[in-house]
């Protein structure tokens, strides 16, 4: 199991700006959803590790949270409130984000089996940098890419040509984050068992 503990950064200079994210992320296909649990912190719980790495990816680009991924078990059955559940997941979660607040992709795994959550860890961080120094273009590209659209509905999309595309998506590195993503996928998967 899989509990996301996402902080604000900064929160005594910025505004509260939780509520908004609440609302954002309310659709996201999660087993407990996202609820604020104190002051600029949220959390919610998920078994399924490619939401996990969606989340993530996503949380980063919003650009003012640190989140803290743990994995291990919790008690079941799961409360209906995020903030009533219990286990180590929620433990770990709580270590994970803490370590995040300092770590340089703002992002941080913890479980039981230290070395499996450290794999994954890495691979989310390595993610998180590819996303954190992509142009806002390479982000439109790659979110073009991600939806299924070729290269030549990509260009027609975005009014330029593919030759612009194909460069975008080689400097936004598209590739290396569908490769990342799959192997951040089954690392999580790994630190689950």
């Amino acid at each position: 199991m899989f509990v996301l503990t996402v902080d604000q950064r900064d929160s005594r200079r910025d505004v509260d700006r939780v509520a908004d994210l609440l609302t954002d992320l309310r659709d996201a296909p999660l087993l407990r959803p996202f609820e604020r649990t104190a002051g600029d912190e949220i959390q919610a719980v998920t078994d399924d590790p490619v939401v996990v790495v969606d989340l993530v990816l996503d949380l980063l680009r919003r650009e003012h949270w640190s989140i803290g991924v743990g994995v291990g078990p919790v008690e079941h059955p799961l409360p209906e409130q995020t903030r009533a559940g219990r286990g180590r997941a929620f433990e770990h979660a709580r270590s994970a984000v803490e370590r995040a607040k300092n770590a340089p992709g703002r992002v941080a795994v913890d479980g039981a089996d230290s070395d499996a959550a450290g794999d994954a860890d890495a691979a989310l961080t390595l993610l998180a940098t590819l996303v954190l120094r992509r142009s806002a273009q390479g982000h439109e590209a790659v979110d073009l890419a991600r939806e299924g659209l070729s290269q030549a509905g990509i260009a027609e999309r975005l009014g330029i040509s593919r030759q612009a595309v194909s460069q975008r998506l080689t400097t936004a590195a598209w590739q290396a984050e569908v490769a990342g993503r799959e192997l951040a996928r089954r690392l999580l998967e790994r630190a689950d068992r």
